[in-house]
């Protein structure tokens, strides 16, 4: 089959909820992937920062392979040998106390608000069903009907009410907003150190201290949305670590399993996490075998290639490089590490039109609203591969 044969039966067969661009992989290595034409691609999204590690890391392969024919899937009605060691190794190397395992990240972030919800409850002293939770304009934090609640994007909540109450949302990068906006009964504050579907928006400096400081202050859950600025990506481990910021709880996933497997976690202290019981909450494939072993391995590869350290050496190269770009078309480019967003002008005609001439020269990018090229390379990338990609972009840059 050639790959207008796949897109129509994709388009026959599958719910038109996404809009892709005509490209059909087959098969990825690194930071290149490959369409059905054998065609190659250099993959400058990363699956939204979920594959740092790069596509088909060979050690991600291997355990996968070796678990897949040992065990997958115990549920959590039994125990397995694999959990008990990703909880141990992700929790020393965040230094959180505990953590609970789960599949999305739209999961992990459902989780966080629970925890908070009945944290708020037994712990500060809130009254039943009184509950209030605090995010931003801007925010992107999965698609489920809690989660859009609190979305400001109205296509995510357009026919989907009722929706859940107890939530605010607060201007994005604004101390002053959440200060004004804590009532005694708000119980947690949810935000992203860095807003990767808003448009890679890097907050002010100095604003994830000031967050931090006011939750401590109030007695609010600081909980942190890193399931795309996490491990890695932004050259931190966390990216609240740029600011020296401990959230209460943490979500990560995505680079959790280098792209292998879903896995996804919450990151908290044994205080917090402690009020669930058993039967609070559950998942039949969260904790399972399969996708602890390949979540172990995605850990060690961030560790043993040093990963971070490379995504702050060449995130500075690469920002460096776009900035020497002169283009009637852009009008700022922001980001931290090896994510960036390039937001071009009103002028430009939307950010759709470049990111198809970039895969016409073989670089696949990905708008995210109407403005911003999104650029999110996997962590193994190396400088002349980055070259290479920037004389793309600034080709691509010039056209009317």
């Amino acid at each position: 089959m050639n790959a207008q044969e796949y897109i129509a039966l994709e388009d026959r067969y599958n719910a038109q909820n996404y809009k892709p661009l005509d490209v059909v992989l087959t098969r990825g290595n690194g930071v290149w992937v490959e369409d059905v034409e054998g065609r190659r691609y250099m993959d400058f999204l990363a699956a939204y920062s979920a594959v740092n590690q790069g596509h088909c890391h060979p050690r991600l392969v291997k355990v996968m392979v070796e678990q897949a024919a040992r065990l997958t899937l115990t549920s959590r009605a039994f125990r397995n040998d694999q959990l008990p060691l990703l909880a141990e190794e992700l929790c020393e190397m965040t230094g959180y106390e505990m953590m609970l395992p789960m599949n999305s990240g739209s999961e992990a972030v459902e989780s966080a608000i629970k925890v908070a919800r009945k944290w708020g409850y037994q712990v500060k002293g809130v009254k039943d069903d009184q509950a209030h939770i605090l995010t931003c304009y801007g925010n992107f934090h999965g698609r489920t009907i809690s989660i859009v609640t609190f979305s400001p994007e109205e296509q995510y909540r357009d026919g989907f009410g009722p929706f859940t109450p107890g939530f605010d949302i607060i201007a994005y990068g604004d101390a002053a907003a959440l200060e004004a906006a804590i009532t005694p009964n708000t119980v947690a504050f949810l935000v992203e150190p860095i807003q990767g579907e808003g448009g890679v928006v890097v907050p002010p400096e100095g604003y994830l201290r000031q967050v931090r400081e006011i939750c401590t202050r109030h007695n609010v859950l600081l909980i942190t949305d890193e399931i795309q600025s996490g491990l890695g990506r932004t050259g931190k481990l966390l990216a609240a670590e740029h600011e020296g910021v401990r959230a209460d709880m943490v979500t990560v996933g995505k680079a959790l399993s280098g792209g292998m497997y879903p896995v996804s976690a919450v990151l908290s202290s044994r205080a917090i996490l402690g009020v669930l019981q058993p039967g609070d909450h559950g998942s039949t494939f969260g904790g399972n075998p399969l996708g602890c072993a390949v979540a172990r391995e995605a850990l060690k590869i961030l560790h043993d290639e040093k990963l971070i350290d490379r995504a702050a050496e060449l995130g500075d190269y690469f920002m460096e490089r776009l900035a020497a770009i002169r283009s009637p078309h852009v009008k700022q480019i922001r980001g931290k590490g090896l994510w960036v967003g390039i937001v071009l002008k009103a002028s430009a005609g939307g950010a759709r039109r470049f990111c198809e001439a970039l895969m016409k020269q073989n670089l696949l990018a990905k708008e995210t609203h109407w403005d911003v090229i999104r650029l999110a390379p996997p962590l193994v990338i190396t400088k002349e591969e980055i070259d290479w990609a920037v004389e793309r972009l600034e080709d691509v840059l010039q056209m009317e």
